[in-house]
């Protein structure tokens, strides 16, 4: 599912125009980012809960070349389903 079936299916679902579907979606959206950027967690109960978390620096190896390179320390997002979720997608 893409994000215009995503709109399609929440202005379905709602009973609202999909104008307005993607309104919210997208507020969502970035009410969920500038959460994670200032580093707070947004839980959804039964969903699951969006974090982010700090990812330290490392060494690997290039394929290619067999030259090691350095990985730089970065945050990035994390997402755990919640019990509900986690119970649909197993059926």
């Amino acid at each position: 599912m893409n994000k215009k079936e995503l709109v399609e299916s929440m202005a379905s679902a709602a009973d609202i125009s999909k104008a307005a579907a993607e309104k919210a979606l997208n507020g969502m959206l970035m009410s969920v980012t500038a959460a994670l950027s200032k580093g707070d967690r947004v839980t959804l109960v039964g969903f699951g809960t969006f974090s982010s978390v700090k990812r330290a620096k490392r060494k690997a190896k290039n394929p290619r070349t067999g030259e090691i390179i350095k990985i730089p320390a970065k945050n990035v997002a994390k997402f755990k389903p919640g019990s509900k979720l986690a119970e649909a997608v197993k059926k």
